[in-house]
């Protein structure tokens, strides 16, 4: 059973969701609204855990925040769970002012890599990616430019590795690297919180994508690695996620996230009783329409499910005539 011990703090309030630890939730400009960070109090300052995207909003935001909410107390440290822009996109303003950067390497380095990828068209590699999942030609928008929500990031982090520990909020933490949702997503794991990040969300399941960088990727099965792995480890433990409220009840969460995989799956499979693209899987998956601001993401995860069944042995597919792969059970 999974049960929210707190209500979302608004503005520049926070929550003190454990001793030492803060809950601030950060506006974003999307359908998915907000963003949590949390402030974990040290000694001589204060250990943030994300930051949400670049935008002269969220830096006034997070102005007020260290000014009304954290009292002045120098930040001293942050602690970035993923490169997604939301997570990492003030990164290089707080370095600025002198914060000591923690990630993993792999965060650290899809996002410096991506601020300074500033083309706008679309490469011919993500054209040829479209083509091949169906996509029709006159649906095929701009590229996002994450450069446009990541502050330029300089040079110089703090690797967080598998099975490091370090010291925060009054407790000390073992850092485990999930994947799936994003390449070596830092979570971190106390005797009775864990800063979760994206990789479990109480009642949504975090995007499973596949993208033109890597087409060929298996991120669900990656994912359903991950879950396996930490399943084990659940216990009474206070969950903080990225996004959604603070909750108990990991155990049952990981759960119902396979059981939700799986089930996609296998209505994924018998939907390819007859052959289709990637964007004609929508329905089995979505069974919803899915709307033009949605379509980049619910491509992304039709694909990542598209690939898991073929690594599986339950799918194959077959370049037509038309440039788009036909998949079929």
């Amino acid at each position: 059973m999974i049960t929210y011990p707190y209500d979302a703090p608004e503005g520049f309030a926070a929550v003190e969701v454990a001793p030492g630890i803060r809950w601030l939730r950060l506006p974003l400009p999307w359908a998915l609204d907000h963003v949590n960070a949390y402030a974990l109090e040290d000694a001589h300052g204060w250990t943030l855990v994300d930051t949400g995207i670049d935008s002269k909003r969220m830096r006034a935001h997070w102005q007020g925040i260290l000014t009304v909410t954290l009292g002045g107390k120098p930040v001293t440290r942050l602690i970035a769970t993923h490169h997604h822009p939301d997570h990492i996109g003030l990164a290089g303003w707080f370095q600025g002012q002198e914060v000591e950067l923690l990630t993993s390497r792999t965060a650290w380095l899809y996002a410096r890599m991506l601020t300074l990828d500033t083309q706008r068209d679309l490469s011919p590699e993500s054209l040829t990616f479209q083509a091949r999942a169906g996509v029709d030609p006159s649906t095929r928008g701009d590229r996002f430019a994450f450069s446009d929500v990541v502050a330029p990031m300089p040079l110089g982090f703090t690797r967080l590795e598998e099975g490091d520990w370090i010291t925060a909020g009054g407790r000390r933490w073992q850092v485990r690297l999930g994947q799936g949702h994003a390449p070596d997503h830092v979570t971190l794991w106390s005797d009775d919180v864990v800063i979760m990040g994206d990789q479990v969300l109480p009642s949504i399941s975090p995007n499973i994508g596949v993208y033109p960088t890597e087409p060929e990727a298996d991120p669900l099965g990656e994912y359903l690695s991950t879950l396996q792995r930490f399943a084990p480890l659940a216990g009474d433990q206070l969950i903080l996620p990225g996004h959604q409220r603070p909750f108990y009840g990991l155990a049952p969460r990981i759960e119902a996230l396979i059981a939700e995989h799986e089930a996609g799956l296998d209505r994924l499979a018998a939907h390819l009783s007859t052959p289709r693209t990637a964007v004609g899987c929508f329905p089995a998956l979505y069974r919803r329409e899915i709307t033009p601001g949605e379509f980049g993401l619910a491509l992304a995860e039709t694909l990542a499910h598209l690939n898991r069944l073929r690594v599986l042995g339950r799918a194959q597919r077959r370049l037509g005539p038309d440039g788009a792969f036909a998949w079929s059970a």
